[in-house]
């Protein structure tokens, strides 16, 4: 992408490093609800721990892999611009699934979905009930960290349910925009659920967000 900029009447287009130079850091997104408001499903210290701690240092950690790759590309340094790429890609990831996570739930949740979602996933899976066992099914099989989703596939016009690895992005790794993130890294459920993930997989549910899951669905089917 390039940037525009105006000086006495006339625009110059200046390059995508001269964008990078004036970018806004990235911050930690405040939570739309208290610590303790998902309790019983989800305690305090967890939500405390979960987002003031491991999302920050996303955050963080982002913020210095981008001033590091803005350098590198200043002096057209590839190999430094390679080396970085894991890192923008795991706290960049970091940072764009706990930002969809926190919105995708609520202290008001649970229940199902009404509407255009829920037609779609009657569509899509057969019933609310197959759909839920589904994407349960994935994240309790992922592999050490990662996350269970539902995502929309934007060229078959269908949801999927799809497992992602450590912080992957959803959309940046397989193309499917999300809609719905669950985060099965043991720092999400250990204090409280130890390492039964089941029961806290079962427990999730019931903080489920699903205006905010429906209004992501309405926006990338526009």
């Amino acid at each position: 992408y390039f940037c525009f900029f105006s000086s006495r009447g006339s625009a110059k287009l200046i390059a995508p490093l001269g964008c990078l130079v004036s970018r806004q850091k990235h911050t930690l997104p405040d939570l739309p609800y208290d610590y303790g408001a998902l309790e019983p499903h989800i305690n305090a210290e967890i939500m405390q721990l979960h987002h003031g701690k491991h999302h920050a240092t996303y955050v963080n950690n982002l913020n210095v892999a981008e001033e590091k790759y803005k350098e590198a590309l200043a002096k057209g340094d590839v190999t430094a611009q390679v080396s970085l790429q894991p890192a923008l890609k795991f706290n960049g990831g970091g940072h764009i699934n706990h930002t969809i996570f926190w919105t995708n739930l609520s202290p008001n949740g649970g229940g199902e979905p009404k509407g255009e979602l829920m037609e779609a996933i009657k569509r899509d899976f057969g019933s609310f009930a197959n759909f839920k066992e589904k994407l349960t099914a994935v994240s309790v099989g992922v592999q050490g960290s990662g996350w269970g989703w539902l995502g929309y596939n934007k060229e078959q016009g269908r949801l999927q349910i799809a497992a992602c690895a450590n912080q992957d992005p959803l959309q940046g790794t397989t193309g499917l925009i999300p809609l719905l993130g669950i985060d099965v890294w043991e720092h999400a459920y250990y204090l409280q659920y130890k390492n039964v993930r089941p029961d806290y997989l079962k427990a999730i549910w019931n903080v489920i967000n699903w205006e905010n899951v429906s209004s992501r669905y309405a926006t990338c089917k526009k």
